[in-house]
C-alpha cells in the first residue's frame, strides 16, 4: 500500500467515484484500486452533519461488504452543514447557484466521514472544518457555476477551484477534509490498521 508503512495493511480499494480522493490518495504515496458502486444514501433529515456524513459513509462502506474479506475498502462522505441546513450535491444550475448564494459572506461547516473495512472490522472517523466565505456578487457566483461544474460536490463548491482561491476568507481545520479526504486522520487510521494486521 506504502512503502512508508512498516508494516503493510492489505490491499487498498477506494469505494469511491471521487476524482479528488483519488488525486489525495496518490499524492499521500499509496497504491489503490478505484471502485464505484451506487448506494442510497439516505440519512435522517434532522441529524447533524458529522452524523450525516457518518451514516452515508457506513452505507457506502455496506455496498463493498464482498470485497472487504481480502481489501481495506475506504469510503467517505462529505456534507456541508450552514446553520441547521444540510447542503447535498445541487440537482441543477439553479439549485447550485442558490446553495452558494446562501454560503456567500456567511461561516459554515464541512463535514467528511471516512470508513475503513476490512473484513468484519470497521474504523469510522469524522472531521469537521469552518470555512468562512467571502460576499460575493451574483456575476461571480453565475461564473463559478458555468466554468466548473460543481455539480458533484457537497454545498455546490470545491475548494480547491477557482471560488476556493478568490471566494474564502478563511478556514478553522483540516484543508482536505473539505476537499473530500481528510488525509492525516486517515494516514494514522492505515498505521493503526497495519499494526494490527502485524500482531
Amino acid at each position: 500500500m506504502s512503502t512508508v508503512l512498516t508494516t503493510q495493511p492489505p490491499p487498498l480499494i477506494l469505494g469511491s467515484a471521487s476524482p479528488r480522493r483519488a488525486e489525495l490518495l496518490s499524492r499521500m504515496g499509496l497504491d489503490f484500486q478505484q471502485v464505484a458502486r451506487h448506494s442510497d444514501e439516505q440519512f435522517d433529515p434532522g441529524l447533524p452533519g458529522d452524523q450525516v456524513a457518518m451514516a452515508i459513509a457506513r452505507q457506502k462502506a455496506a455496498v463493498f461488504s464482498d470485497l472487504a474479506a481480502d481489501h481495506v475498502v475506504l469510503t467517505a462522505d462529505t456534507v456541508v452543514a450552514s446553520d441547521t441546513r444540510i447542503l447535498g450535491k445541487p440537482r441543477n444550475r439553479a439549485d447550485a447557484i442558490a446553495m452558494i448564494e446562501s454560503l456567500s459572506g456567511q461561516w459554515h461547516t464541512v463535514w467528511t466521514a471516512i470508513c475503513l473495512t476490512h473484513g468484519d472490522w470497521q474504523d469510522c472517523h469524522t472531521e469537521g472544518t469552518r470555512v468562512k466565505f467571502a460576499l460575493l456578487d451574483g456575476v461571480e457566483i453565475e461564473h463559478y457555476v458555468d466554468t466548473h461544474e460543481p455539480f458533484d460536490k457537497a454545498g455546490a463548491y470545491g475548494i480547491q477551484e477557482w471560488i476556493g482561491l478568490v471566494g474564502i476568507e478563511r478556514i478553522e481545520g483540516d484543508y482536505h477534509t473539505v476537499m473530500g479526504l481528510p488525509t492525516q486522520r486517515l494516514w494514522t487510521m492505515l498505521k493503526q490498521l497495519a499494526e494490527r494486521e502485524r500482531r
